[in-house]
C-alpha cells in the first residue's frame, strides 16, 4: 500500500512539474506589452489613481503605446495611440467588441441586457438595432427638434430674468439636457416640481454615483465579501430596486394609453409598440426594454452635460476664440438661431470638435473584452484581457497634434479629421461597433445651445477673476466633468 501511495505520488509530481514547465515555456515564448512592476494580491491596481485617463498617460510615456496591467487576476492592455485605436475599433473589432462582466453595471443594466455593457452576441446586436431604429436614427432625431428648441428658449429667457445675477451654468446644462432627454425619452419632464419628480432625479443621482464604484472584487474575486461589508453592494441593490419600481410604473402608465400607429413620439413608445409587434418572431421582455431606457437617461444625459460644461469653460477662458465665435452668429442676424442656422457655421462646428478633442466626455472609452488570442502591434495578447482605450491620451499626442494642450479651433480649418469615429487621431465617442450610436441626438442640442447662448449673451467671472485664471481641475468619474460648477456673469447682448 506505501509502495502504491509512493507512485502515484511520484506521478502527480511529475505531472504537476511537467504542466509548470509547459505553462513557463508558453509563457516565455510570447511578446507581452511592457508592463510596471506588480505589487501582490492587487497587481497595477493602484497605479490607476483618481483620474486613471492622466496617470495611465504618464505611464504610457515610459512604457509605451500599449502597455500590460494587471488588475488583480485580470490583464489590462492599455492603448494611447491612435495605430492601436485602429486595431482595436476597426482592423480586428470583432474579437475586441465585448464586454467584461463588471458587476455594478452589470446588476444596474439587469444583467447587462443594454447596449453599453452587454456582452458582444445577438442579444447585443438587437438591442444596439432597437436603440438606433427607435430612438437614434436621423428621421427620429429630427423628429426631437421642436423639443431641443423649446427647451434651449426656456434656458436662455430664465439666464435673462436672473440676469445681471451669477449665473451656475453648470447647473443650467444639467437641467436642459435632463428636460430634453427625458421628453423625448419619456414623454415628459422630470425637473423636481412635485415628489416624483425628485424622486425620479435622486434616482439618476444616484446611478451616477454608484457607477463610478469600484467593486474590487471583479479582479480579486476572493476580495468580493469587502463591497458586503462597506456598504456598496446594499447600496447597488437600494438603487436598483428604486429603479427598477420607477420604470415599471411607466410602463404600466404606458400601457394604460391607448395610442394609435402615428401617435408614437417618443423612446417609450416605440419600445412598447416594438414589443407588440415582435411578440411572435424575436420576443422582447419588459426588463430588455428597462434596460435600454435606463441607458438612453443615463448616457444622454451625462455627456450631453459635460460636453456643454467644458466648452463654455473653454470659450470663457479664451476671449478671442469666443469673439470670433460670437462673430460668426450673430452675423445671421437671428433673434433665436435654430438648427438650420447652425448647419452653416463652420467656426462653430471647429469649436465643437475642438472642445471635444481636449474634453473627450468618456476619457477611457467603455472597457472592451477581448475573446480570443490575437496579436496587436506585434504583442501577444490572451484571450480574456481586458483592453481600454485611452482616448484624452490620443487627441493629445504631440505626434499628432501641434500645441496639443492648446485651445485652437482653427486647427480644423486644414483637416478632414472629425469626431464621428472614422478618425482615430481622436474618438471622443468611441468607434467600430461599439461606438456610440448617439452622436447626432447629442450635438444636435449641443450645437443648438452653444450658438444660443454666445448669440444672446456676453460673459465675464464673477469676483474680478481673471479669465486665464478659470479653474480648469476635473472631477473623477465615468463621463468627467469640472471638479467645480461653471459660475458666470452674463450680460445679455446689445441690440
Amino acid at each position: 500500500m506505501a509502495s502504491l501511495l509512493l507512485i502515484l505520488s511520484f506521478i502527480f509530481l511529475v505531472l504537476f512539474l511537467l504542466k509548470k514547465s509547459s505553462t513557463h515555456s508558453s509563457a516565455s515564448t510570447k511578446r507581452l506589452p511592457p508592463s510596471p512592476l506588480k505589487l501582490p494580491i492587487i497587481g497595477n491596481i493602484h497605479l490607476a489613481g483618481s483620474l486613471p485617463h492622466r496617470s495611465f498617460h504618464s505611464l504610457s510615456k515610459r512604457y509605451g503605446e500599449l502597455m500590460l496591467l494587471q488588475f488583480g487576476s485580470k490583464p489590462v492592455v492599455v492603448a494611447s495611440s491612435a495605430n492601436a485605436a485602429r486595431e482595436i475599433m476597426k482592423n480586428q473589432d470583432q474579437i475586441f467588441a465585448s464586454r467584461p462582466r463588471l458587476s455594478i453595471p452589470y446588476r444596474l443594466c439587469y444583467s447587462g441586457r443594454d447596449v453599453a455593457f452587454c456582452a458582444y452576441g445577438d442579444q447585443w446586436r438587437q438591442n444596439r438595432s432597437m436603440c438606433v431604429l427607435q430612438m437614434l436614427n436621423h428621421k427620429r432625431v429630427q423628429s426631437f427638434r421642436p423639443i431641443r428648441e423649446e427647451e434651449t428658449s426656456l434656458m436662455i429667457e430664465k439666464m435673462k430674468r436672473s440676469s445681471p445675477a451669477v449665473v451656475n451654468l453648470s447647473k443650467m446644462f444639467m437641467d436642459l439636457a435632463n428636460d430634453v432627454v427625458c421628453r423625448a425619452v419619456l414623454g415628459r419632464k422630470y425637473d423636481g416640481d412635485d415628489d416624483g419628480e425628485k424622486h425620479f432625479n435622486q434616482i439618476l443621482k444616484k446611478i451616477v454615483v454608484i457607477l463610478q464604484s469600484y467593486n474590487v472584487g471583479d479582479f480579486v474575486p476572493w476580495l468580493g465579501w469587502i463591497n458586503r461589508v462597506n456598504g456598496v453592494e446594499a447600496e447597488v441593490e437600494n438603487v436598483f430596486k428604486m429603479l427598477d419600481e420607477f420604470l415599471e410604473c411607466v410602463l404600466r402608465e404606458y400601457r394604460m394609453k391607448k395610442l394609435s400607429d402615428d401617435a408614437v413620439v417618443n423612446f417609450v413608445d416605440a419600445l412598447l409598440q416594438f414589443q407588440r409587434e415582435s411578440k411572435d418572431s424575436d420576443p422582447v421582455d419588459d426588463d430588455q426594454i428597462k434596460a435600454l431606457i435606463l441607458d438612453m437617461l443615463a448616457a444622454g444625459i451625462d455627456t450631453t452635460f459635460t460636453v456643454l460644461e467644458w466648452t463654455m469653460a473653454e470659450l470663457i477662458r479664451n476671449p478671442r476664440t469666443m469673439k470670433l465665435l460670437q462673430t460668426e452668429v450673430r452675423n445671421k442676424n437671428e433673434i433665436n438661431i435654430n438648427e438650420d442656422d447652425v448647419d452653416n457655421m463652420p467656426y462653430l462646428k471647429a469649436v465643437s470638435k475642438e472642445s471635444l478633442r481636449l474634453h473627450p466626455p468618456l476619457p477611457l472609452a467603455v472597457p472592451r473584452e477581448l475573446t480570443q488570442d490575437t496579436n496587436l502591434l506585434g504583442y501577444d495578447i490572451p484571450r480574456g484581457t481586458v483592453v481600454l482605450v485611452n482616448c484624452w491620451a490620443i487627441s493629445r499626442d504631440p505626434l499628432l497634434w501641434e500645441n496639443p494642450n492648446e485651445f485652437l479651433p482653427e486647427r480644423f480649418f486644414d483637416t478632414s479629421i472629425d469626431y464621428k469615429g472614422l478618425h482615430f487621431e481622436m474618438i471622443p465617442f468611441g468607434a467600430g461597433r461599439r461606438g456610440c450610436p448617439g452622436i447626432g441626438f447629442a450635438m444636435s442640442l449641443y450645437e443648438l445651445a452653444i450658438s444660443r447662448l454666445v448669440n444672446e449673451f456676453n460673459f465675464e467671472l464673477p469676483n474680478g477673476v481673471r479669465e486665464e485664471d478659470l479653474d480648469m481641475t476635473e472631477a473623477p468619474g465615468f463621463a468627467v466633468h469640472r471638479k467645480h460648477p461653471l459660475l458666470v456673469v452674463t450680460t445679455p447682448r446689445a441690440t
